[in-house]
């Protein structure tokens, strides 16, 4: 079976070995796919993808749990001839999938367990809490440029955002009133998601603190560069560094390899791969930069890269020698120790 997944509806494909049986539309629920394959194929056995995406694997257990054997795949790794590309359907979707599927073609993603996915939804909330305030203090500072309302030099040295930088904020006259009350609201936003973001940073203090993850953070923050936030990040996105055969497996799954393009002589690297999870990757490049101050040989080699190339490329370097040093420490149990140059 072929699943394509949808909020409100679902579209399937079965198919035996050679024969394509019958495309639907069905509701989203798995019981009523499994009473449909108990009735119309009873004793067989059941396989069954679906593109992984807003759903997330909820689907995926609930499948396994009534006796079919799913996987959830990439999008992109569907095979898909031109025509597909050009005239796409969901059914047409839900078709290839299970064409791909009985060929063996499709490749199973790792699926985590319940208790790794909720504290990934924890520990993206942070993320998430921490952009919406950078947003909202860009509110603040777009609307004291709007009435040409300068923020005094005492704020400026000292850094934004103290307790007295909001007093003084609270201070600021307009004209009317309902600038001042504009701006207070924004305040009183900018606030509450400090409050939020203080509040689920304890929490993932807490979870990172706990039995399933203290072990392993006490070996990623030996790392340079790597804190709380980021460690207990890297050990919820990635679940398991068992998964990983190799640090060039790690680093493809992060997206910190090259893109190649060839054809009969020609070669061509370019730059990094649009594909890999994002979110992590920018976590480990924003590690980087701290990592080439504190490590003696990152500094090093960092200094090295830049004369043959800009910064913002030379830390690329700098991000997969460190992802090479987490994947050392996490599979051989062992702190990292500073080289010296």
């Amino acid at each position: 079976m072929g699943i394509d997944v949808h909020k409100k509806d679902w579209k399937v494909s079965i198919r035996s070995e050679a024969l394509s049986y019958r495309t639907f539309t069905q509701p989203p629920s798995v019981a009523i796919l499994g009473q449909h394959l108990r009735k119309n194929f009873p004793g067989a056995r059941y396989y069954s993808a679906y593109e992984s995406g807003f759903s997330g694997f909820w689907a995926h257990r609930e499948l396994v749990s009534q006796g079919i054997s799913n996987i959830v795949v990439h999008a992109a790794d569907v095979p898909t001839t031109q025509k597909e590309h050009a005239f796409k359907t969901d059914k047409r979707d839900c078709r290839k999938i299970a064409r791909s599927l009985s060929n063996g073609e499709l490749q199973a993603l790792h699926v985590p367990s319940i208790k790794t996915q909720e504290d990934r939804s924890l520990v993206r909330l942070r993320l998430t809490f921490r952009k919406d305030l950078n947003r909202e203090k860009n509110r603040v500072k777009s609307m004291l440029n709007l009435y040409g309302k300068e923020i005094p030099e005492q704020f400026l040295s000292s850094g934004y955002w103290s307790k007295a930088f909001i007093g003084w904020l609270k201070g600021v006259e307009f004209e009317t009133d309902s600038a001042e009350q504009a701006l207070k609201l924004l305040i009183d936003k900018v606030e509450h998601l400090r409050s939020c973001l203080l509040e689920v940073t304890r929490k993932i203090r807490k979870l990172a603190a706990s039995s399933h993850y203290c072990s392993d953070m006490t070996l990623l923050t030996s790392v340079p560069g790597i804190g709380l936030v980021i460690g207990i990040a890297f050990l919820t996105q990635i679940e398991t560094i068992d998964r990983f055969p190799n640090t060039n497996s790690l680093a493809s799954y992060i997206g910190l390899i090259p893109n190649c393009h060839s054809s009969g002589d020609k070669e061509n690297t370019g730059e990094m791969t649009y594909r890999g999870n994002k979110w992590l990757r920018e976590l480990l490049i924003e590690c980087a930069w701290m990592a080439a101050r504190c490590d003696p040989a990152l500094h090093a080699t960092y200094l090295k890269h830049c004369k043959k190339m800009k910064p913002n490329k030379a830390i690329i370097r700098i991000a997969r020698k460190l992802l090479n040093r987490i994947y050392y420490v996490l599979k051989n149990k062992r702190g990292y120790e500073k080289g010296i140059v």
